[in-house]
């Protein structure tokens, strides 16, 4: 269970997550997150494996990466204090898409599809600005990978 301290909440709200809830709506959701601590080199999640959860970054860094069909596999991202991963198995409900290891000694707040399912119950409005917040951020990083996707394109046509 997480610690329901003011920084916590301000810590909260503060990310893209958490964005808009009301006090009760945020109170409920951290009664609900699970605090998840992590050492170095650990991993959190790893590409293919069935996934129920997504987590918060409180803090420490972690590096996201993806295995390729060739074999190789590609760092894709990082991740820091105040990003969450692990949301497109709420959604979707499909294995996890990557794997995440704590690159530095990590805190992190998980909260199940079941828990999720508890606030939809509980909380319509709180479960349906969490939805918008989690598919805010699913676009910016679309948009992202779109980017990163069309500049690839330009240096293979430029060899």
């Amino acid at each position: 269970m997480a610690d329901s301290s003011p920084d916590l909440k301000a810590f909260l709200l503060a990310t893209p997550f958490f964005g808009g809830l009301s006090d009760a709506s945020l109170d409920l959701l951290i009664s609900m997150l699970v605090e998840r601590r992590f050492d170095i080199g650990a991993t959190v999640v790893a590409e293919g494996e069935p996934g129920r959860s997504m987590f918060i970054v409180r803090s420490g860094q972690l590096v996201v990466s993806k295995l390729a069909d060739s074999g190789r596999v590609f760092r894709m991202a990082g991740l820091e204090p105040g990003d969450f991963f692990g949301e497109m198995t709420l959604i979707e409900m499909q294995n996890r898409s990557a794997t995440v290891v704590a690159e530095t000694l990590t805190v992190l707040y998980e909260l199940t599809a079941r828990q999720l399912y508890t606030c939809y119950k509980a909380d319509i409005h709180a479960y349906v600005m969490v939805l918008q917040n989690i598919n805010r951020e699913l676009c910016r990083r679309l948009r992202r990978a779109d980017n990163r996707i069309a500049e690839l394109q330009v240096l293979h046509a430029s060899q």
